[in-house]
């Protein structure tokens, strides 16, 4: 599939359960349908943080992100 507004080959990426078109080029994002509602569905769920007191210290607390950023890093 072509980008609609550069024309360059769209590249095809799974995050999670979800299949993203992206160009390369200008960086837009398609999505086909059903796939905005299973992002939505995802943000919506809490994202598991580092406890302490479980005795690990050698790990860092992670840093909060949000389902996007993880979806969208490409």
């Amino acid at each position: 599939m072509k980008c609609p507004v550069d024309n360059e080959t769209l590249v095809i990426t799974t995050r999670g359960d979800v299949e993203i078109d992206y160009c390369p080029q200008c960086r837009g994002v398609w999505l086909d349908r059903g796939e905005l509602d299973k992002i939505i569905e995802r943000s919506a769920q809490p994202i598991p943080t580092y406890k302490e007191g479980r005795g690990d210290y050698s790990r860092k607390p992670k840093k909060k992100s949000s389902i996007l950023s993880e979806l969208f890093d490409f």
